[in-house]
């Protein structure tokens, strides 16, 4: 199965019926087109079955068409080659407000979401009362959901998703803009399906959260299929083989962002990029930005993974004490001091930059160093503390006759 988009151009046949609507018009408009337009496979001879009761995670970076498969998969889009069958009721979460009318108010919304899943009025009402509670606003289940913020909008938008008998769910990374104690409750859901035997497909650049929800992975790169099999098995030759070791990485600047990151660096204690680094000395994680226009709530956080997939580090900049210091405008200089904590071995820093409800930067595979040091024989150590030990006799035993 392959899909394929024109750049510049819509192409009515494979889209919706607003796209076919306004291809046509901006045909009108602008004339025979003077040059063939540039074609773009966002998915390429992707060949998976997936079987009732499976959860899959789809890892890769950004660009690689995992949003795209997960559209086909809820028939949001068709194939542009080959077929792709789904059995049973399609839940997705996929964009905060896919499937809302803005006009309507959240419990229209929820009937509304119900029927296009095909369930009876009778079923949606056994459900409500389980959607209510799991998004938390009942006080504006009666309000149109125009008016309801991002993050209302992503909770009720997930309770509908989850709640109504969905035989597979499909859920994007938009769980990465909800605040904290909602992501561990849609991952606790999510599991709860997988448990009951539904089938679960998850898109997340949090590896850990991939590894602990999903029996096997799917990682691709650039629209094709790099590897398919266990979670735990995909994710390490994910991140071992993400980039060459590098001590920065530097991006081109977009003066139409509100907010740019401009660079991303591990130095070492002397203040110097270095991707090698001795294990017993701190290290420091460096991020430039700039900000254009002032960002409510703008935030940022710096992850690092070891190779097995485990966020080892997850600081974010609304934990320090300069937190209000983050909406004014400039150039920034963030950096975080990790003491040698870590063990010895391989790591993957990533950077995420956005606001509770919108995620602006995110990349989790953004630099790759080592650090140096023995392991003193345990390679799966995550920490490597040397905390001290107070061991003391408290009392004498004597020994056994005729030993």
């Amino acid at each position: 199965m392959s899909k394929r988009y024109a750049l510049g151009e819509r192409r009515g046949a494979s889209g919706t019926l607003v796209e076919t609507l306004a291809d046509l018009t901006g045909r009108i408009r602008r004339g025979a087109p003077s040059t063939v337009p540039r074609e773009i496979w966002s998915l390429r001879d992707i060949d998976v079955d997936i079987a009732a009761g499976d959860t899959l995670g789809v890892i890769g970076r950004n660009g690689a068409g995992k949003s795209t498969l997960l559209k086909v998969i809820a028939r949001i889009t068709e194939p542009t080659s080959g077929v792709s069958r789904t059995r049973g009721r399609v839940g997705a979460l996929l964009e905060v407000g896919t499937g809302f009318h803005p006009e309507l108010t959240g419990r229209e919304n929820v009937y509304l979401n119900g029927a296009i899943l095909g369930m009876r009025r009778r079923e949606v009402d056994a459900k409500l009362e389980e959607i209510v509670e799991f998004a938390g606003v009942a006080p504006f289940m009666e309000t149109p959901v125009k008016r309801f913020s991002s993050g209302m909008y992503l909770r009720l938008a997930f309770a509908i998703a989850a709640c109504l008998d969905a035989d597979i769910l499909v859920v994007d990374e938009v769980l990465a803009v909800g605040d904290t104690e909602f992501q561990r409750r849609c991952l606790g859901r999510m599991e709860s399906m997988r448990n009951e035997g539904r089938t679960v497909v998850f898109v997340s650049h949090d590896l850990d959260a991939v590894t602990r929800l999903c029996s096997r992975a799917l990682w691709l790169d650039g629209g094709a299929m790099k590897r398919l099999g266990p979670a735990d098995d995909v994710v390490s030759a994910y991140l071992a083989s993400g980039r060459t070791f590098a001590a920065r990485q530097v991006f081109a600047e977009d003066p139409t962002r509100p907010v740019s990151v401009l660079s991303v660096a591990v130095l070492d204690d002397a203040g110097t990029p270095t991707e090698a680094l001795d294990r017993d000395t701190p290290l420091t994680l460096e991020v430039r930005f700039v900000v254009r226009e002032r960002v409510p709530g703008l935030d940022m956080t710096v992850l690092v993974h070891n190779l097995r997939g485990v966020r080892v580090l997850d600081e974010a900049w609304s934990d320090s004490a300069h937190a209000a210091k983050r909406e004014a405008l400039g150039e920034y200089v963030a950096r975080i001091v990790v003491p040698p904590i870590l063990a010895a071995g391989e790591y993957v820093a990533g950077v995420w930059l956005g606001t509770p409800f919108e995620s602006i930067f995110y990349e989790d595979d953004l630099l790759r160093f080592r650090l140096h040091g023995d392991a003193n024989g345990r390679p799966n150590r995550i920490t490597q503390l040397a905390l001290p030990w107070d061991v003391r006799r408290v009392a004498p035993v004597a020994l056994a006759k005729g030993g």
